[in-house]
């Protein structure tokens, strides 16, 4: 098909206009969460594998951290295994966590190193348990969560948090051609296997790698004001201030307060941004405008 001389223009406009964006992000490393519609609409799925190849082939490290949700349910509803959730947390007792760590280690990861490299890239799939990448504990939660009395522990079973990251296996790919893919699965000193939040993996891996950028697909336009306005620039301060007066309520809070967490933890900029948008990686990489709200430490439009 021939290009009009309209649309050849506007390719070389995109085409300038990333350019002082790759010179500066070139050797940067970049952990990218991919979830939501961006992982199910097969229109998203081949353009994020490309954003994702692109970003390597101009010099750029990125880490690919990704959910499962969706496809857990589907499979625990074809093994008549009940889901329950508590604070927005899967409930996950050892046959449930024995199902994700085949969905999210095995069926999510292999689909999509398989993407990448289809799109003429190399892709590694890991979990957390290898090269014990992710030490995790049982994460406890306490209060309001269930009929427990406020301070109960409440137990939810084989749902974890991160205590700490070990950088090797990232370290040994940094210089090479592969991209990993990491599966959100811990594991303690006993071997224990723990479900993690995505969002938490992606940003304590960020923050430990000295990330330049900490990157959050959603299904929404990013962080809106009352008013349904997209906000972006905002600083730490800015975004404390959302938060106090209630600006920011439901599921964007665990996301906001997974990227402040980067940001005060030395990520240079974390960006929440549209992942229902084609291209949405590469437009907020490599664009003046971008497609979500990026959060700084001092708050700017652009960095």
């Amino acid at each position: 098909m021939s290009l009009t001389l309209d649309s050849a223009k506007n390719i070389a406009k995109v085409l300038t206009e990333s350019l002082p964006y790759i010179q500066k992000f070139t050797g940067c490393t970049v952990v990218v969460k991919y979830g939501g519609n961006a992982m199910v609409n097969e229109t998203l799925k081949q353009g994020f594998a490309r954003d994702i190849v692109l970003m390597k082939l101009v010099g750029m490290n990125p880490i690919v951290v990704h959910g499962g949700g969706p496809q857990i349910g589907q499979v625990l509803d074809q093994l008549n295994i009940e889901s329950n959730f508590i604070d927005g947390l899967r409930v996950t007792d050892s046959r449930t966590m024995d199902v994700v760590e085949m969905v999210l280690g095995g069926l999510v990861n292999k689909e999509i190193v398989g993407l990448l490299n289809k799109n003429q890239g190399k892709a590694v799939g890991v979990t957390g348990k290898d090269g014990k990448l992710i030490k995790a504990r049982k994460l406890r939660l306490t209060g309001k969560a269930s009929k427990q009395a406020a301070g109960d522990e409440i137990d939810i079973g084989h749902v974890g948090e991160v205590v700490s990251i070990n950088t090797e296996v990232l370290d040994l790919m940094k210089d090479t051609n592969f991209i990993p893919v990491i599966a959100p699965i811990g594991t303690d000193d006993e071997g224990a296997s723990y479900n993690i939040n995505a969002d938490s993996v992606a940003g304590e891996l960020a923050r430990v790698l000295g990330a330049e950028k900490l990157i959050l697909l959603t299904n929404v336009a990013g962080v809106q004001d009352k008013k349904g306005n997209v906000l972006t620039g905002l600083s730490i301060k800015q975004v404390d201030k959302l938060i106090a007066d209630k600006t920011l309520q439901g599921g964007m809070l665990p996301k906001v307060a997974c990227a402040l967490n980067a940001v005060k933890g030395g990520v240079h900029s974390a960006h929440i941004i549209d992942g229902r948008v084609e291209h949405a990686v590469l437009l907020e990489i490599f664009t003046d405008e971008g497609v979500g709200t990026l959060i700084t430490k001092s708050g700017r439009n652009k960095d």
